[in-house]
């Protein structure tokens, strides 16, 4: 008989390092515990706060979450999962447009915004409830009010006076719009969620991934769109092949990229918005969404008032453990502004009740984190980019591909689908895997296990390939091209 033995580390799925503990206790003795009300106060309940009050609980501590708004935060609200519930809205003028290459033919479709709208905070609400619920069943107190720090273990909720042992700031972050003449008339992503109706003609001010989905979504929803940006190209920090693929495909599409290009003022027309470009043209536009980035949303929390460090912009300074400059207390997510991703946030939120309440520290592990952007057309990716492996590693061998996928060989649209490998030479291992192209994030998911199990390309070349699919294009790039210029 053979026996075997398996130990599992509960935090290792969570892409955790176990580390030293930093110099503090984790654990509160029952004669400090009369100190307190709270093992821990968690301020916010997006999608890292929730995780850290949960696990916390789970783990025996006596737990409070606060929130003044709607529990979920901003994926849950105004962010990641209404996005994708547009996204997959607006997709489907396409797929209409497609059908009929195939056989299908269901007349003049119709497209109402404000059922989209409608079904959507139908949606929202129910996942509001489902993290109440989830808070509730974990044994969590949920507090309702904005709550401020008013010491290292203090928190006001109202004219209530709360003490906890530990504090967890996970507020997340906020649209930010530049000091620009007539800036009152343009709506940030926070507006655009609930529009009374879809726009004609929208003009996207911004060159982020919130720019470029919202102008997919704008577009696939029948509007104009023109996208201004004052760069060369848009998507900085990402891989400069998947960029320009994207601008020429969107453009193909019929959305107006104008980059180099800064809005100068906006005056209201009406029920119209006139930007002044710097370029000395006019856009008069029925909606102008300003998508020119977020910021930490952490003030009026009394953080400088009770000694946590802030940088520049406002987030919260953390070490490895998230733990500010106070001891006592701890951030996650986006008002610590390291990788602005719910489900970073979530790792870091986990972290944190593990060290402070589990049998050892941990700490969240950033590197090769998957991301997608859900624009027209998607694009996603994980580990570095050419011009980041270069500064690391010096020489890397690029393998890419670009084609047109086999669906639209019947559509006979110009549709462009983009994958790319970066490879170490030396190690052969695999440091980048981009891709470009519809259900490009469904794909790069496994992609990011592969890298994260340290895959070289010699493993992509042994790997049988799922035929006929875009997938299949990763593990059959054989001859490495020039690099991007």
């Amino acid at each position: 008989m053979v026996r075997i033995l398996v130990l599992y580390d509960a935090a290792a799925p969570l892409g955790f390092r176990a580390g030293r503990r930093p110099e503090y206790p984790s654990r509160v003795e029952d004669d400090e515990m009369s100190k307190f009300d709270y093992d821990l106060f968690v301020i916010g309940a997006g999608s890292g706060g929730v995780r850290a009050g949960r696990v916390a609980a789970e783990l025996g501590a006596k737990v409070a979450v606060a929130e003044e708004k709607r529990p979920g935060g901003t994926c849950v609200n105004l962010g990641c999962i209404p996005k994708k519930l547009l996204f997959y809205g607006s997709s489907f003028r396409d797929h209409f447009e497609y059908a009929r290459s195939y056989g299908w033919h269901a007349g003049s479709p119709s497209f109402r915004w404000e059922e989209l709208v409608r079904n959507k905070d139908r949606e929202i609400r129910r996942l509001n409830e489902v993290y109440r619920d989830l808070l509730r069943r974990a044994g969590v107190d949920y507090v309702e009010g904005k709550a401020v720090l008013a010491g290292p273990h203090e928190v006001l909720v109202g004219s209530r006076r709360i003490r906890s042992r530990f504090v967890l700031v996970a507020t997340g972050s906020r649209p930010w719009r530049p000091s620009v003449p007539g800036i009152e008339h343009t709506v940030t992503s926070d507006d655009v969620f609930s529009l009374p109706a879809r726009p004609d003609t929208v003009l996207v001010v911004g060159g982020g991934y919130i720019a470029v989905e919202f102008a997919g979504i704008f577009h696939g929803c029948g509007a104009r769109v023109i996208l201004v940006h004052r760069r060369p190209l848009f998507l900085r920090g990402f891989d400069i092949d998947v960029r320009r693929t994207v601008a020429t495909a969107m453009e193909r599409k019929g959305i107006e990229l104008r980059f180099e290009t800064e809005v100068r003022r906006f005056d209201r027309e009406g029920e119209k918005v006139r930007a002044e470009l710097s370029d000395g043209t006019q856009v008069l536009a029925d909606l102008v969404l300003c998508a020119t980035g977020r910021v930490p949303a952490t003030a009026g929390l009394g953080l400088e008032r009770v000694g946590v460090e802030l940088d520049g912009a406002g987030a919260v300074v953390v070490d490895e453990y998230s733990r500010s400059s106070v001891p006592s207390i701890y951030a996650v997510g986006d008002c610590t502004n390291r990788l602005n991703l719910t489900p970073v946030a979530i790792a870091e939120g986990d972290a944190v009740a593990r060290t402070l309440f589990g049998p050892r520290p941990v700490r969240p592990d950033h590197a090769n984190v998957p991301t997608a952007v859900f624009g027209n057309p998607p694009l996603a990716c994980v580990g570095l980019t050419e011009e980041e492996a270069r500064k690391r590693v010096g020489k890397v061998d690029v393998y890419r591909s670009t084609f047109r996928p086999l669906k639209h060989t019947l559509t006979g649209k110009d549709e462009l689908a983009l994958v790319k490998l970066v490879v170490d030479p030396v190690t052969d291992r695999v440091l980048g895997c981009h891709m470009v192209g519809e259900e490009a994030p469904e794909i790069l998911q496994g992609f990011a296990v592969a890298l994260r199990c340290g895959a070289t390309k010699a493993d992509f070349d042994e790997t049988i390939g799922i035929h006929p699919t875009a997938a299949e294009e990763f593990v059959t790039l054989r001859a490495p091209v020039a690099p991007a210029q």
